[in-house]
Formats: structure tokens, sequence, C-alpha cells
């Protein structure tokens, strides 16, 4: 996605605790911890405010970051994350996490890759998929397991009241794991929040123009068509 933005704005994209290049976490941490380690990351780079988009765990961080630090939240966009985890779903992320303890998260792939792409993107890109099971695969174990944990326990309902930035809620009509209906609860909690829903699954692996445009106008910067469609092909 940074491809669509990086002409307009300048892009920070980072690795959360346990994932990528970040060490896993020695102790247990929460999701306020990981939003706090955004806000202590913008400080240090110098950054006064930022436009904050979150996919899936991303936009649970976000949404507590922009109630934890509003003052450094210019715009707020989340894409495939509900507004709280169900009592009966919680169980589910707690078996991830102890299924990738014990026999790693390479062992979880297919099964992910299922949930998060539709058949039909699968089928016509396939070196995307093998890219994004590739770093499935090459996730801490622990680290998986950390974040899947701190995600079971998330409800941010009661603060999202007081969220007072522009926020647009973008929702994939084929997600089994945040369905449409969940993140529709964020957009109808935050006062003003715009709600868009696309052709997708979890991964919005192929964001549409319109995608884009919504996210750019939210952002504050209203491109011309021409504009909006030369950023469309660069990404490509």
């Amino acid at each position: 996605m940074a491809g669509y933005f990086r002409h307009h704005f300048t892009v920070l994209r980072y690795d959360l605790r346990g994932h990528g290049s970040t060490a896993v976490s020695p102790d247990a941490f929460g999701i306020d911890d990981l939003a706090d380690d955004l806000a202590e990351l913008l400080d240090k780079l110098g950054a006064p405010k930022t436009h904050v988009v979150g996919l899936s765990i991303g936009g649970i961080v976000a949404q507590s970051f922009a109630a934890r630090h509003t003052d450094k939240t210019d715009t707020l966009t989340v894409v495939g994350t509900p507004a709280f985890i169900p009592e009966d779903a919680q169980p589910t992320f707690r078996q991830r996490a102890a299924s990738v303890r014990e026999n790693g998260t390479a062992s979880i792939v297919e099964a992910t890759l299922d949930r998060w792409l539709t058949a039909d993107f699968r089928k016509t890109h396939p070196e995307v998929v093998e890219q994004i099971g590739e770093t499935i695969a090459q996730t801490p174990a622990e680290g998986f397991a950390r974040a899947a944990e701190t995600v079971s326990t998330f409800d941010a309902r009661a603060r999202l009241e007081s969220v007072r930035n522009r926020m647009l809620v973008i929702a994939g009509e084929h997600d089994s794991g945040t369905p449409p209906a969940a993140s529709k609860v964020v957009a109808e909690t935050v006062p003003g929040a715009q709600f868009h829903l696309l052709e997708a699954a979890h991964l919005r692996a192929s964001f549409t123009r319109r995608a884009v445009a919504a996210i750019l106008c939210v952002a504050g910067r209203v491109l011309t068509r021409i504009e909006l469609g030369s950023a469309n092909e660069r990404a490509r």
C-alpha cells in the first residue's frame, strides 16, 4: 500500500513486537502497550502527528492509539478490524497461540491464507500469495502467540465514543475472520466515521481505486482523477 501514498505523504511502516525485525518482548503486553510503542516511535522520529492506517491487528492498535494519543492522531483509517472480540471468539485466538507455540507459524500458513484471501485472488496472484505465506512462516512463534493472546481480549467500544478524529472504516465482503458487521460497529460508534465495503477478503491485497480515493480523502488530500490514476498505476 505504501506505493499509493509515497508521492503525497511521508510513509512510516514498522514491525510490531515479535514481528519482522522487532524482537519478541520478554514480558507480556497489551494492545495499549503496542499503541504506546507507536507514540514513542513518532516522538523519536520527531513526528508530532500522523494519519494512522491499520489493517487487522494494526487497526486494533490504531483504535487504541487514537483513544490514548488524540494529540498525535490526525486521521484514522482501520481495515478489516472489529471494535471488540466477542466472548465466543476469544478461545480461537488462544488456540492459535497454543498451536504456533507447539508447531511453529509455518503450520498455520495455509489456513491463514484461506481466511485472508479470496480463492480467486489466490489463483490469479500466486506470487503475492507466496510472499504473504513466507512472511507468516518467518514470524517468530512466540511473537505471533503473544499478539494473538492480547487481541483475544480486545474491546474498544467504550473508548471509541470519545474519538473525534476523522475516521474511515473499510471492510471486506468476503472477510470470514472479521465480518463486515464487526467492522461496521467501529463506524457506528465513532461520530461521523465513514464506512466502505469492498469486494475482498481479510487482506485487501488488491485495493480498488475507490478505496484508495476514500483513504486519501479522509487524510485530507483531494486528488484529481488524473493524479489518483497515476498513483494507482505507479503502485502496480
